[in-house]
């Protein structure tokens, strides 16, 4: 399902998964099996969704990331991919992101570019992420620190 209030370039989106309004997909972009992405989303061109992911409204994924499978992501998470972000200057290529099958990002957390969120983790609503989380772990905070593992 597409709905017909969103701009959805990538012919790569899998069964079952589900486009709702004022969502902007680019052409280049790789969507797996019943994801749900929802409303006031941007996705680009360099950006792996996996299967049964969910990205919750005002989630912005740029170029470098991927989400493997059962992936949550609250609204409004906000992911960078520059490190040293300049008017008119792009890098060369961005950092990888990788967030890892099953982990889930809670609501208004900040990814910074190049981090792995490992398999399972946890990331508390409002943190900042600023190194990898393993695999497994809670993490809290500014910045986010591990609280428990899982």
């Amino acid at each position: 399902m597409i709905h017909p209030l969103s701009d959805v370039q990538s012919t790569q989106i899998g069964a079952g998964s589900r486009v709702w309004q004022f969502v902007v997909i680019l052409a280049g972009a790789r969507i797996g099996r019943d994801a749900n992405i929802c409303s006031h989303c941007l996705i680009e061109n360099d950006v792996l969704i996996g299967d049964r992911v969910t990205v919750k409204s005002g989630v912005q994924l740029w170029d470098g990331i991927t989400l493997e499978d059962d992936v949550f992501v609250g609204p409004n998470v906000t992911f960078s991919n520059d490190p040293f972000p300049r008017s008119k200057q792009y890098p060369a290529s961005f950092p990888r992101t990788l967030v890892q099958a099953g982990a889930s990002i809670g609501a208004n957390a900040t990814i910074l570019p190049g981090i792995t969120i490992g398999a399972g983790a946890m990331v508390g609503a409002g943190s900042v992420v600023t190194r990898d989380v393993p695999p497994h772990s809670v993490v809290v905070g500014n910045p986010a620190r591990v609280l428990r593992t899982l």
